[in-house]
């Protein structure tokens, strides 16, 4: 290819062909921007106001930003049928197919707290369209996690010295439906406690077995971290992934603990511990301790995450590329957990702390969304390295900027 024909910009054809499952990234930052305008402690009056309005700008323009990517993805399916076997059989690029539930959890959730909860739109017809919509999420979380889990046992080549945290992104779709089973069960009481039961039930399998996955996996991430080293070149940014399972799994148990204190004592329950007045505030309290110390996992890999990519910085300039999107989601979940734990302890620390790197959050959206959006212009974002779909070698199908 000449330069002058590099340098042009791409054709719609080659544009789909090589729209990556990474692309569904965008979706989980972008949502949880507008999850954390939601939750920012600091809007009262006119303030308040127009933090509802920008979360539900986020909402908006994550929902838009959801159908486009899903129907360019159906249409990539449509047009190169072996682009997902090829990309299924790839050991980097088949666990970005976690990062589509995962981003559709996220405009579930705001549509349930914000859009149902503050403006009271829909009623519950709205809420059970919803519902039935989490539990599709739920269905294409499992197959994502034990389906790429399988794949990666089966048909991928690892290595203990390339291992880097994106091997969390299939494990985290659990976890992040579990959060949003637990939003959806708090609204859903009000009409039906048998399905809020049900519905907070598979979340805590879902948040069991994503947890328990995510730290087994993380331990071993420590060891290659020890052993090798920090991970070379733009996959240092995948430092702050362990902030997400970390985060999130810390927000779905502590509305866990809020379910259970708000309906305990069932008024069936047989039981006498379901009957027991303080069977729910023990199980939120147990919770909360669960919570905070999730909390200092995530501020912990948070100081790692930090002294890595300075080091990183120090050395050499990194390239952009679109798995950069994947520090945003980590991120603001870890934000919007130390906002609800502010409000869980009405403490000014983690309503301070909160606020400020819900902040740095936006901001950091707001220059990769920036940088996106220039290259996407210019068609440059859709280039890959490797030229032929079948090669599955490690690392080829990056997406380079």
């Amino acid at each position: 290819m000449s330069e002058s024909e590099s340098e042009g910009k791409k054709p719609f054809k080659d544009i789909v062909r090589h729209f990556s499952p990474a692309w569904f990234a965008v979706i989980m930052g972008t949502g949880s921007i507008s999850i954390l305008f939601h939750a920012f402690p600091y809007g009262v009056g006119s303030a308040g106001m127009m933090m509802r309005t920008m979360a539900l700008a986020f909402f908006f323009l994550d929902t838009c930003l959801f159908v486009v990517c899903l129907s360019v993805s159906v249409l990539r399916y449509a047009m190169f049928p072996d682009s997902w076997s090829s990309m299924m059989r790839h050991p980097s690029q088949s666990l970005y197919t976690g990062t589509f539930p995962m981003g559709a959890v996220t405009i579930l959730t705001t549509a349930v707290s914000l859009v149902h909860e503050d403006y009271g739109f829909g009623g519950k017809p709205f809420l059970y369209a919803i519902w039935w919509l989490w539990w599709l999420d739920v269905a294409c979380s499992f197959i994502c996690c034990f389906g790429v889990l399988y794949y990666m046992q089966t048909a991928h080549v690892h290595a203990l010295q390339g291992m880097t945290t994106t091997w969390l992104l299939p494990v985290v779709t659990l976890v992040v439906a579990s959060s949003a089973g637990g939003t959806i069960a708090l609204s859903l009481r009000q009409y039906s406690l048998d399905h809020a039961l049900v519905t907070i039930t598979a979340s805590i399998f879902m948040v069991s077995i994503g947890l328990s996955l995510a730290l087994m996996l993380l331990t071993v991430y420590l060891l290659r971290l020890i052993v090798y080293g920090l991970p070379p070149g733009s996959r240092i940014t995948s430092v702050f992934l362990p902030l997400g399972p970390m985060g999130q799994a810390g927000y779905s148990i502590l509305l866990l603990g809020q379910f259970f204190r708000t309906v305990l004592p069932l008024p069936y329950g047989n039981s006498e511990l379901l009957a027991d007045e303080s069977t729910g505030r023990a199980i939120n309290v147990f919770c909360t301790g669960i919570t905070v110390v999730l909390w200092s996992l995530a501020s912990m890999w948070l100081l790692f995450a930090l002294l890595g990519l300075q080091k990183a910085l120090r050395r050499t300039r990194l390239p952009f590329k679109l798995e950069i999107w994947g520090i945003i989601f980590p991120n603001g979940v870890y934000a919007n957990l130390t906002l609800n734990l502010a409000s869980t302890f009405d403490s000014s620390f983690f309503r301070v702390w909160g606020s400020v790197y819900a902040v740095s959050t936006l901001l950091v959206w707001c220059l990769v969304a920036s940088r996106t959006l220039a290259l996407t212009y210019s068609t440059q974002i859709f280039e890959v390295s490797s030229t032929n779909d079948a090669d599955v070698s490690e690392g080829t199908w990056d997406v380079i900027v």
